[in-house]
């Protein structure tokens, strides 16, 4: 059970929750403090004094003061007029998790929402009622204001939900369920749509693809190593010990253990060569600092998650600060960074799948025996270049970049949604490099036999032969590329 505003979220924990895995609620002690804040800012939308997003105008129009009676028309306009979002939808997953993101950040008591209007958004992640929320439109402050604006006008009977994937709208939903459209107060229209959610949940769902991916990307180097006859002495601990980085500590211990008790590493290790090129040699200190980089998004993650990041933040019945805890730029440059740590996975791989070509080391050329009459597995490496370059362009940085908005009161902003969702589009290009990687991989190891490979490795070679016959003379790659595809995303290969 997790007990929302009052537990501590993490990627797993939030990803098991949307699975309907984990069951999370609110008790007493968050509903205390939800309701406490409430009060302070109900007390403040009735004084006199002038309080920012309570009983004001918004950005530009922060110094025009608005009436009691007006404040519920304010807070509805708000969402209405902040739904500018375009493109294709996101993932529905991707608006489940922000609603979960959303439910744990207003329970820690500083927003000032309405205890009825968290249960409602619980019962929407509960009955997989799902906002339909378009992927553009999000400058990464103040939060991401029209991805939230989308995610939450079903409250209001407006927008739209995914129903059996079908696009339905929010009132025929409501009236389903036999729900009327709430009506927003004071403060509840900032709280809902000021914040990261939009940022921090492509984040969760790059983190929980990269994790497996990074063990693929050791998977799919030992394999090719084996192919090549590559030497094992790069990956022994005491020259890891004295560079320690965390991810290349770990990557040289995976490597071994993938190397374990083989008998084609140990037929070759005393053979000629002195090094291998740095695609094989290399794997702990580029798989590595690709490790470091995703554990680096994953503790900003965890600590955005458990964060309060909407505005103003109520801290007394006469005190809301208007501060920038909305703003998007501490996910915004680490996404950025773990980009690039993704993109570098596909280039070393694809790098690894030419030198499998190049007919070295008691290896055919273009990894077939019948070559001239037959091209053999020439041309999927032409693939893996177009993603690696593909992946290069998606690399810059959004959040180096900065457009004023709203009259240049918001003057720097994040661009954090861009950097999430260029993140996740490098992950998916990975996917499909790798598949070719244990395509070549495993060609190159029939060349290998009757020597044997780790036990790890000989289960791995037995999944993709089920389902991806030995090449023994050209025919159609696209669906054998396809199969491994779905093999990667599905997580079907063990890397553990």
């Amino acid at each position: 059970m997790f007990k929302y505003g009052i537990d501590i979220l993490t990627v797993d924990k939030v990803i098991s929750i949307a699975k309907g895995s984990l069951k999370a609620f609110i008790d007493v002690e968050a509903e205390r403090k939800v309701k406490i804040c409430r009060e302070k800012v109900d007390k403040m939308a009735s004084s006199d004094r002038a309080v920012y997003g309570i009983n004001t105008g918004f950005g530009p129009l922060c110094d025009v003061q608005i009436t009691p009676e007006e404040t519920s028309k304010l807070q509805e306009n708000l969402l209405i007029t902040h739904a500018v979002g375009v493109g294709e939808p996101i993932d529905k997953f991707l608006s489940k998790l922000m609603m979960i993101c959303k439910v744990h950040a207003l329970c820690q008591g500083y927003s000032g929402v309405r205890l009825e209007m968290i249960e409602r958004i619980l019962f929407f992640i509960e009955n997989d009622l799902l906002p339909v929320v378009p992927e553009q439109g999000s400058v990464g402050a103040s939060g991401d204001l029209a991805p939230l604006s989308h995610l939450f006008l079903p409250l209001l009977g407006e927008g739209e939900f995914w129903i059996d994937n079908k696009i339905v709208k929010a009132k025929e939903v409501l009236d389903k369920h036999h729900l009327s459209p709430l009506k927003l107060e004071a403060k509840e229209g900032l709280g809902l749509i000021n914040g990261t959610q939009f940022i921090l949940a492509h984040a969760i769902l790059g983190l929980k693809k990269m994790e497996y991916l990074l063990d693929v990307a050791d998977l799919a180097g030992a394999m090719s190593l084996e192919g090549f006859q590559g030497s094992a002495s790069p990956f022994r601990e005491e020259l890891h010990n004295i560079r320690p980085f965390k991810g290349n500590l770990k990557v040289a211990e995976r490597i071994r253990m993938l190397l374990k008790d083989s008998q084609n590493v140990e037929n070759h290790y005393e053979c000629d060569r002195v090094q291998d090129p740095y695609s094989i040699r290399c794997m702990p200190q580029v798989h590595g600092a690709s490790r470091n980089a995703y554990n680096h998004l994953k503790e900003l993650a965890e600590i955005e998650m458990n964060s309060v990041t909407d505005n103003p933040i109520v801290l007394s019945e006469t005190e809301a600060i208007s501060g920038g805890n909305f703003h998007g730029q501490p996910l915004a440059m680490v996404l950025d960074y773990a980009s690039i740590a993704a993109s570098e996975l596909g280039n070393i791989s694809d790098r690894r799948c030419y030198l499998l070509l190049e007919g070295k080391y008691g290896l055919p050329r273009l990894l077939t025996e019948a070559g001239g009459l037959n091209s053999g597995f020439m041309i999927p490496q032409y693939t893996t270049a177009a993603l690696v370059t593909e992946n290069k362009s998606l690399c810059f940085p959004p959040s180096a970049d900065s457009v004023p908005t709203s009259l240049g009161q918001e003057d720097h902003v994040s661009m954090g949604s861009i950097s999430g969702r260029k993140f996740n589009q490098i992950l998916g290009n990975i996917e499909k490099i790798f598949a070719i990687e244990f395509m070549y991989a495993a060609q190159a190891m029939e060349f290998r036999r009757p020597n044997t490979f780790s036990e790890i490795i000989e289960r791995n070679f037995k999944l993709i032969r089920e389902k991806v016959a030995k090449l023994e003379e050209d025919r159609v790659l696209k669906d054998d590329i396809n199969t491994l595809v779905k093999m990667v995303g599905n997580q079907e290969f063990i890397v553990r």
